[in-house]
């Protein structure tokens, strides 16, 4: 069987920001081809792409990552049961978190001495569960501590059977976004899950300097007789032409979600997971500094590549930094090195027979990536990438590929996978 991988490629020019910053409020950095690039680090792109999802998927499809695991499972365990109390119901809580991922948890010291009840049980690192989940956690929850009885439920733990099946609906209904990014549980490392989805850390694709703001805020209420700043303060910030990567192993993220519940459509929570994930990528935006800069860009240039073999990154079309054009600006000078750099590369290591791929691109300036790919909007894009997915996840004796409507002719799965990729 072929695999079904996506690269996400983009391009997108970001004004005066700070993005994502270090200890010292510097916008992050790193040494490329010899300079000090601009740099936003991949989690802090992952983070806002599942922010994203808020809109893009129902909540039922997303998870919780948190140490307050227990009061969560207790708010399920509450509403399955309202006669418990909010005690009896963290109590039961944390003993089915310990049972089901076989992790500690500890009660945290009060923030206030005023507080009247002790905080509910934290893991001691975060933990990723699927709203779906939680749901079975706590039914199970229930049905083993009925009446709010912990030492009925630490009995019921104990039956192996019962402990087995608690750990199993763990492994089982993940939610899209622990699918997408993976999970890791320290003290039970079956419980981990591989992330179908690899982000690279953004890169300028030119030298950048990091510039400071000097700003002052006026007291409003000084009098005229009272003048200077109420504060003063500095703001670090940069701007560049980012080169963004992000890619897909479709046939993992099918792997982690599981079977689909309608058999007539089994790769409908697939194709449903990776729409989202790319909408999501190509439109968030890291929110460091956002109002400070009000930097709302949206990418100029979207590539997206279908391989079977292994994901291909085109960051090394600028190791060599690009320069300024002879009327300023980085993006046209990026467009036309990858669009020089793709085929030379993808016919030097065969892969330039397989599927044409999708190109989004906005301006004059991105002209020369036509030649990458199929022109098409955002909608466009997630259609046709959905109906790929599809195609290429069906039994090969089907007849998806006619139902979708795709074909090898618009960079669907209908061509025959790239050689030697």
């Amino acid at each position: 069987m072929n695999r079904t991988i996506l690269d996400i490629h983009i391009l997108q020019t970001v004004p005066p920001s700070n993005l994502n910053r270090d200890d010292t409020g510097t916008p992050k950095s790193a040494t490329y081809g010899g300079v000090r690039r601009s740099r936003v680090s991949s989690q802090a792109w992952k983070r806002a792409t599942r922010k994203a999802f808020a809109e893009l998927l129902d909540p039922s499809e997303l998870g919780v990552r948190t140490k307050k695991v227990v009061g969560v499972l207790a708010d399920r365990v509450v509403g399955l049961d309202p006669s418990l109390s909010r005690v009896a119901a963290q109590s039961l809580a944390a003993e089915t978190i310990t049972a089901a991922t076989g992790s500690k948890v500890v009660v945290p010291a009060r923030k206030s001495k005023q507080d009247v009840e002790d905080p509910a049980a934290e893991s001691t690192y975060l933990m990723f569960l699927s709203d779906r989940q939680y749901d079975a956690l706590a039914a199970m929850t229930i049905e083993g501590g009925k009446g709010g009885d912990v030492k009925a439920l630490k009995d019921f733990f104990k039956d192996k059977e019962n402990k087995a099946r608690a750990k199993q609906l763990v492994l089982t209904e993940h939610s899209v976004d622990i699918a997408l990014f993976g999970r890791m549980v320290a003290d039970s490392t079956d419980l981990n899950v591989d992330a179908a989805a690899q982000v690279a850390h953004a890169l300028s694709v030119h030298a950048v300097e990091v510039e400071s703001d000097y700003y002052t805020a006026v007291d409003d209420k000084n009098t005229d007789a009272e003048t200077g700043a109420g504060m003063i303060g500095t703001i670090d910030f940069n701007s560049a032409t980012l080169y963004r990567y992000a890619a897909l192993d479709v046939n993992r993220l099918q792997e982690n979600l599981g079977a689909g519940h309608d058999d007539a459509q089994p790769a409908e929570p697939t194709r449903r997971a990776v729409t989202a994930f790319l909408e999501g990528f190509i439109t968030s935006l890291p929110t460091g500094k956002i109002n400070t800069f009000g930097n709302q860009t949206l990418p100029a240039a979207v590539v997206v590549k279908v391989r079977s073999r292994r994901p291909v990154s085109y960051v090394a079309a600028f190791e060599e930094p690009v320069g300024v054009g002879r009327e300023g600006g980085f993006l046209k000078g990026s467009c036309e090195r990858l669009a020089e750099f793709v085929p030379d590369l993808e016919t030097s290591f065969g892969l330039s027979d397989g599927p044409e791929g999708w190109v989004l691109r906005v301006g004059k300036g991105t002209e020369s990536l036509g030649a990458l790919g199929k022109s098409v909007s955002l909608a466009e894009l997630l259609a046709s990438v959905g109906d790929a997915v599809v195609t290429r996840l069906a039994p090969e004796d089907s007849d998806a590929g006619q139902a979708t409507g795709t074909s090898g002719t618009d960079g669907g799965p209908g061509v025959a996978p790239e050689p030697g990729a």
